[in-house]
């Protein structure tokens, strides 16, 4: 039976041995015995903690009992194709509940990620098709395995557990394997049974000039296409770019910057609990959405104020706007496919994070159950942020606060691309939540003059395919207590009249959102459109209503025509934001299961209802991301592209809640004199 002691509060991710636990009652009481490779066996998609309610949660901060050690677990058996829902309490050392779940498939391994690469490079028909393109170095090349959408899946093997490829190859041992497509040659593996279903050879270019027997082969370069493959230079590690590029572009190094904190950082961390600058909250973290926020708090006063009970990344759509054949079937969706915590990787000091840093590990399991950790997958630490408020004034002379804020961050490699997490705390009550992409864009080589519309030229005869990444924020906000409304909040200019003869009048107006409906919002620039998360059950000091409000930036429109099937399968990224009931099993906003799914069975299912979600328990949902529209300085690694949305206290306190920072000793600060030649 699992045991609590190593566990300091209900909320806390689950541990190495209870990961071990759960995956060991399911073999004993239903023989869910994973293997390695191909086989009938079963695979573990996931397991994750069951977190206790609300109430529950409230009530062990109180003093109160334990609730159970639940964990939610989807598993699958290769040889029936059949996926299954389990729970399990690891209290009570027994199954709960052991459901199959049809038509649907769990989300993609790290461990079927490798298996397709060792099928691949050893398969005969592959490698003859590798040789028709005049690759004879398997060494070289570089498997990527994509998961499908149903409406792009080869009809005939719809009813399977199946995955494509895409293959690359290096330029040389080491060198980047994302820099040479080989365009035009595709995979389809079935992932039960890691068996090659077909090799798709359309030749290079997307042209269909292969042999026919399908291997490609056709001119005597081996590009089937009488043409030879473009000289990229793709190359980002320093020992693989040409002298004459890096002597071309050189510039003169850095002297140190040191980040030092003497007596230490000013925030705690006991166990997962984060204390800082009035500011409490706990840290989670699973395979899906990798860091989970929870019960952040604001000491007012003698007061802990409840600001959200949850907040993390439900989703990431990332759609390829090209609907070439080595693009038309790449949508990923990088949370529900794969998981931001699969995909987590070690932080290191100097490098991801700068100061006096506190890591958090991370425990996850691989497909057959077993647990291991990463080490350092979560950063937290100060950071100095310019000013946080200053005036200068010809008596009393200059008051001057600098800002500091604390940052919690996880990074994640998605295959090509990085995207880094940060979650910043204000000493001003502001939450900013911050994402910045990198990585190496997918890119394609091109005919002799030809060009594509659907994508920038990057390199010789080489585009890169315009896309698009939605990422969707679920804000479980708990704004000085469970009971919220949400208000759409604008600005408009009142016409010139009599009251207002210069046109100068600005009003701001507030319209609560009732209904599911009512609260399917868009972002409109034009009347500074945010929307705030109002406590009407309580009154400040002022007389206000308490509020945060959520400040949209980094808004994408989807672009896509309705019947589009990305946005059948991914409703959510068709609205900037969403508003429902608080309810537990709904927390993926395109479905629990979206690896080949067809339909949204999430945020456009639930809302059908059009359920009220006046002065109750509410969710937001908010849509922003990335209109990629690539550019040659993107390549061949990415500067990071920023995007961020920010919380922010409307009435929440009665004044600025920052004007108690202490100020810089006087020591500390240089005057204009002494600093002006230095």
């Amino acid at each position: 039976m699992w045991l609590r002691e190593p566990v300091d509060h209900p909320l806390d991710p689950l541990r190495a041995d209870e990961f071990a636990a759960a995956a060991a009652i399911l073999r004993r009481d239903h023989g869910v015995q994973a293997e390695p490779g191909g086989g009938s066996g079963w695979r573990f998609a996931s397991i994750e903690l069951i977190e206790p309610s609300k109430a529950e949660s409230a009530a062990f901060d109180d003093g109160g009992p334990w609730p159970d050690r639940r964990a939610a677990v989807v598993c699958f058996e290769r040889g029936a194709n059949a996926t299954y829902k389990c729970v399990v309490s690891l209290t009570g050392d027994r199954v709960e509940e052991f459901e199959h779940i049809p038509g649907v498939q769990a989300n993609f391994t790290v461990d079927e990620f490798t298996e397709c690469d060792q099928l691949l490079r050893t398969h005969p028909d592959v490698i003859a098709a590798l040789r028709g393109r005049g690759v004879t170095d398997i060494d070289l090349v570089f498997f990527d395995t994509w998961t499908y959408g149903d409406a792009v899946a080869p009809p005939e093997f719809r009813d399977r557990r199946i995955g494509w490829s895409d293959s690359w190859v290096k330029a040389a041992p080491g060198a980047n394997p994302y820099a040479r497509l080989l365009s035009g040659l595709h995979c389809v593996i079935d992932l039960n049974s890691m068996e090659l279903l077909r090799v798709e050879d359309e030749g290079p270019f997307g042209t269909g000039a292969g042999a026919p027997d399908g291997t490609g082969a056709g001119a005597p370069d081996g590009t089937g296409a009488g043409a030879s493959p473009p000289e990229v230079m793709g190359e980002y590690v320093p020992r693989h770019i040409p002298e004459r590029i890096l002597s071309a572009m050189r510039r003169e190094p850095l002297k140190p910057l040191h980040v030092t904190q003497p007596e230490g950082p000013s925030f705690t961390l006991d166990g997962n609990l984060v204390q800082w600058q009035n500011w409490s909250l706990r840290v989670g973290f699973n395979h899906r959405e990798g860091m989970t926020l929870h019960t952040v708090r604001y000491r007012d006063g003698e007061r802990q104020r409840s600001i959200a009970h949850r907040m993390s990344f439900a989703e990431m759509v990332v759609p390829y706007r090209d609907p070439s054949p080595d693009h038309y079937r790449r949508t990923a969706f990088d949370i529900g496919e794969w998981g931001l915590g699969f995909m987590t990787t070690s932080l290191e000091l100097g490098c991801d994070c700068l100061g006096e840093i506190r890591y958090l590990d991370a425990v996850l399991h691989n497909s057959k159950g077993e647990p291991y950790a990463i080490r350092n997958a979560i950063c937290i630490h100060e950071e100095d942020n310019a000013v946080l408020w200053k005036h200068v004034d010809h008596e009393i002379g200059a008051e001057v606060r600098r800002m500091r804020r604390l940052t919690l961050s996880f990074h994640v490699t998605v295959a090509n691309y990085e995207y880094l997490v940060y979650w910043r705390l204000y000493q001003d009550g502001n939450i900013e939540c911050e994402v910045r992409a990198t990585g190496i864009m997918v890119t394609t080589p091109l005919p002799t003059g030809a060009d594509n519309p659907n994508g920038t030229i990057v390199d010789e005869r080489t585009y890169a395919p315009f896309h698009q990444h939605f990422l969707v924020a679920r804000l479980d906000m708990d704004v000085d207590g469970s009971d919220n409304t949400v208000y759409m909040t604008e600005s408009f200019a009142e016409p010139v009249g009599p009251d207002n003869p210069h046109g100068l009048s600005l009003v701001q107006r507030n319209t609560p959102l009732r209904t599911e409906g009512e609260a399917r919002q868009d972002v409109n620039f034009a009347t500074q459109r945010a929307w705030k998360v109002v406590n009407p059950n309580v009154v400040t000091g002022i007389g206000a209503h308490p509020a945060y409000k959520l400040v949209p930036t980094g808004a994408i429109p989807p672009m896509f025509d309705p019947g589009s099937p990305v946005l059948q399968r991914a409703s959510v990224i068709g609205h900037t934001l969403w508003v429902t009931p608080n309810r537990p099993d709904e927390r993926w906003p395109a479905g629990e299961f979206v690896n080949q799914s067809a339909q949204d069975t999430g945020l456009a299912r639930w809302t059908a209802a059009d359920r009220g979600i006046e002065n109750t328990d509410v969710v937001l949902w908010y849509v922003f991301g990335i209109h990629h529209i690539t550019r040659p300085e993107d390549w061949p690694v990415m500067p990071v592209d920023i995007v961020s949305f920010w919380l922010k206290p409307f009435g929440f306190f009665d004044r600025n809640p920052a004007l108690d920072v202490v100020g810089t000793p006087p020591d500390a600060c240089h005057t204009s004199a002494t600093s002006a030649h230095h």
